[in-house]
C-alpha cells in the first residue's frame, strides 16, 4: 500500500501575495491620480502611508510562509516571493519617506537669506486639510535649515543685472518652473523725463508769477518715480513647479539685487502642503543654484 504525503499549504503566504498586490496597485493608482489628475496632496499622504502600512503587513506574512516552508515543507513559497516583489516598491517609498522625516528638520520652507529671507509677490494658498502646519515661518525654523543645510547660500556674479536675469529666466525653464508673478524691471518702460517739452517762450512772452508759492509735499508711494526707484536696482520672480514621479507642488522666490557692478541672487523655495517637506525644498533650491552656477560659468562668487 501506498503513502501518499500531503503538503501543508500556507495561508500566510497566499494571503501575502494578495495583499501585496492590492498595495502595489493602490501605490501606482493614488500616484497616477495624483501626478496627472484632481487627487489633492493630503490625500496622496495619506493613501500612500496605508499603502506602506499594507505592503509592511505583506512582509510580515511572506516570512511567515517562507518559515513555514523552511520547517515543515508548506506550499507556498512562489506566493511569498511574489509578495515580496509586490510590495517592494510601496514598501521603499514609506522607508524613504520615514528615513527622511526622522533625519531632517521639519521644516517646509527655506531661503538663502535666513535672515531677510525674499517676501511672496502673491502668498501661496492652499487647503491643507489634515496635513495641519503654522503658517509662520519662526526664527527658530531658519536656525533649523541652517544647521541642517549649511552649503544653501546665495550667490553673486560679477554681471549686470539684465544679463543674470537673463540666465535666471532660462534656467528656470529649464527647471521645470514656471513663472507666476514678477516685480522689478532693468530696462524702466518709460523715462520720466523724456515727456513732452514745452514750447520755449518767445522774447517778448510775458511770465506771470505764481501768486502762491507751492509747499512741497511728499509724494504718493504708488507713483510712477516710487516704483522705478524700487524696480530699479532689483528684479523679483515667483514661480511655481512640480516634483518630476510624486508630482509635489512648490512655491519659489527668486530675488536678483545689482550691488555696484555684482547681481546678488537669492532663491526661496516652500512645499505648499505640510510642515515637513522631507528636505525636497532645500533640494530644489540648491539643484537650481547648481544649474544657475553652471549657465553663468566664470563669474560665480562668494
Amino acid at each position: 500500500m501506498a503513502i501518499r504525503y500531503d503538503r501543508p499549504v500556507s495561508s500566510a503566504a497566499r494571503f501575502s501575495r494578495l495583499l501585496g498586490a492590492f498595495s502595489l496597485v493602490l501605490a501606482l493608482a493614488v500616484l497616477i491620480a495624483h501626478r496627472f489628475g484632481g487627487l489633492a496632496t493630503p490625500y496622496l499622504v495619506l493613501l500612500l502611508i496605508f499603502a506602506a502600512g499594507c505592503a509592511l503587513l505583506t512582509a510580515l506574512l511572506a516570512a511567515i510562509g517562507l518559515r513555514s516552508l523552511w520547517l515543515t515543507g508548506a506550499e507556498g513559497g512562489l506566493a511569498a516571493l511574489a509578495a515580496l516583489i509586490y510590495a517592494a516598491f510601496p514598501l521603499g517609498i514609506g522607508a524613504v519617506a520615514a528615513e527622511r522625516y526622522l533625519s531632517l528638520p521639519a521644516i517646509y520652507d527655506v531661503s538663502t537669506d535666513p535672515v531677510a529671507a525674499p517676501e511672496w509677490l502673491s502668498p501661496p494658498k492652499s487647503d491643507q486639510i489634515w496635513l495641519k502646519r503654522n503658517p509662520l515661518v519662526t526664527p527658530e525654523d531658519r536656525e533649523k535649515q541652517m544647521e541642517a543645510y549649511p552649503e544653501l547660500t546665495g550667490r553673486r556674479y560679477e554681471g549686470a543685472l539684465d544679463r543674470v536675469l537673463e540666465a535666471v529666466r532660462k534656467v528656470a525653464k529649464q527647471s521645470g518652473f514656471t513663472i507666476v508673478k514678477s516685480t522689478g524691471t532693468t530696462e524702466p518702460d518709460r523715462d520720466l523725463e523724456d515727456g513732452p517739452a514745452k514750447p520755449a517762450p518767445g522774447d517778448d512772452a510775458v511770465t506771470d508769477a505764481p501768486g502762491i508759492i507751492p509747499v512741497p509735499t511728499p509724494r504718493p508711494y504708488d507713483d510712477d518715480v516710487a516704483k522705478l526707484i524700487r524696480g530699479a536696482n532689483g528684479v523679483t520672480l515667483q514661480a511655481t513647479t512640480r516634483t518630476l514621479i510624486l508630482g509635489l507642488r512648490f512655491d519659489m522666490i527668486i530675488r536678483l539685487r545689482e550691488e555696484a557692478e555684482t547681481t546678488f541672487v537669492d532663491i526661496r523655495v516652500a512645499s505648499r502642503y505640510g510642515q515637513h517637506d522631507l528636505g525636497l525644498s532645500a533640494e530644489i533650491a540648491g539643484d537650481y543654484l547648481k544649474a544657475l552656477d553652471a549657465e553663468l560659468l566664470g563669474i560665480a562668487g562668494g
